[in-house]
């Protein structure tokens, strides 16, 4: 199966409305273009520097999304053209964020990551930290920054149950913080090749989906 087929399998298993997020980390620019030429529009990188040198390369209507841990120093590397950061863990980055938005004219869409897998290595807010922040009410000044949703890695296991109960958890804050955001606040990214489909039971609206589409990768 090449780019185009691996592609259009995956979207045929998306429900109307589930944003399909590719995540092209370490390929090269022109599998993207395949991807780009077969319909593809939305592209998760995790390193600043690689999505730059991509968006300078290729067709200027990609949405891209930084999915990576985000250091607060490489904001403006991507703040004059990023469509969403959904890896923002703490209100350090928040507040570059806003910073580099706003020398940019620019309002940039965020997802708030909240950490509810087993492991201590994967990064993001823990529930109580994030309640903390939110009722500060430090972000109701930032007027550069959206908060569009919410989203989390998944326990990296093969048990089920330990999934279903991170997509749970996950699933309540998200619908627990919905009233303080309004509409805007509509995105649940959950869900990866691995799980993505157990992730669309739990009402994902954004899955983000690498090697299924374009194979292992060339580290």
């Amino acid at each position: 199966m090449n780019i185009k087929e691996r592609l259009h399998r995956i979207l045929s298993t998306l429900p109307e409305g589930v944003q399909l997020v590719a995540v092209s980390k370490f390929h090269p620019a022109e599998r993207l273009q395949e991807a780009y030429d077969a319909g593809q529009r939305i592209f998760g990188e995790s390193r600043p520097q690689e999505m730059a040198a991509k968006y300078e390369v290729l067709p200027k209507d990609i949405n891209w999304v930084m999915i990576g841990h985000l250091q607060t120093n490489k904001v403006k590397m991507i703040a004059p053209f990023v469509s969403m950061i959904s890896s923002v863990d703490s209100e350090r980055l928040i507040e570059e964020i806003e910073k580099q938005a706003s020398k940019n004219n620019r309002t940039i869409d965020i997802l708030l990551e909240v950490h509810v897998a087993s492991e201590e290595t994967k990064s993001g807010w823990s529930e109580k930290e994030l309640r903390t922040y939110l009722a500060s009410g430090i972000l109701n000044n930032m007027t550069h920054v959206r908060v569009r949703g919410v989203m989390t890695i998944a326990t990296n296991t093969d048990d089920e149950s330990i999934i279903r109960r991170d997509f749970t958890t996950i699933r309540r804050i998200f619908e627990e913080l919905k009233p303080q955001f309004g509409e805007a606040f509509d995105t649940l990214s959950i869900g990866m090749s691995d799980d993505y489909p157990i992730a669309l039971e739990y009402g994902s609206t954004m899955v983000r989906i690498g090697t299924a589409i374009f194979g292992q990768r060339e580290y």
